[in-house]
């Protein structure tokens, strides 16, 4: 099955496309970032912040990685968000794993139309405020469900293979029993 979008092209090609602009576009952003980061860092109002700016830096490269991510989902945020994040030097592995979802949930929400699903929401809203506020909340719902969901399998999983563990630990060897 082969999707056609924009003058007959394949689905993927158009897909690709979009992720390879979008990932240039924000790693741009994240270096132009680094630069002006460095630039601050020497000046005097960098010397002035000292402890504050570290502090700073310290916070957004534990908590801005989710931010990154989610930042794809905004119109009008998203290009500050990345200077942001290159200029308090988040940690560029830590960019880069919270970039990539986020390059291919942007570049899904493109190619497969996903501002046109936007425009809809926003013309129920327009005619029916409740009704576009409730199914913005039953997505939210369902995206914390789902969360949860991952997060209760993975810790389940973690408690078994621990427990795994500690019953191979307790059961001696052949080589230590003879």
């Amino acid at each position: 099955m082969e999707y056609e979008f924009l003058n007959g092209q394949p689905f993927w090609i158009v897909y690709a496309a979009l992720f390879v602009i979008v990932f240039a576009r924000t790693q741009a952003t994240y270096w132009i970032g680094r630069g002006l980061g460095a630039g601050l860092h020497r000046s005097r109002a960098g010397r002035r912040l000292g402890d504050r700016l570290a502090r700073a830096e310290a916070l957004i490269n534990r908590f801005g990685p989710p931010v990154v991510t989610v930042s794809y989902a905004t119109v009008g945020f998203q290009t500050a968000i990345h200077l942001a994040a290159g200029a308090m030097r988040m940690s560029f592995v830590r960019y880069l794993v919270a970039m990539l979802p986020g390059c291919a949930g942007w570049a899904a929400i493109y190619s497969l139309g996903g501002l046109a699903v936007l425009a809809v929401w926003w013309d129920l809203f327009l005619r029916s405020p409740e009704l576009a506020v409730a199914a913005g909340a039953v997505l939210v719902v369902a995206v914390v469900a789902g969360v949860l969901v991952a997060r209760r399998r993975r810790a389940r999983a973690g408690a078994a293979s621990a427990e795994d563990s500690t019953d191979q630990a307790d059961t001696p060897s052949a080589s230590s029993a003879a």
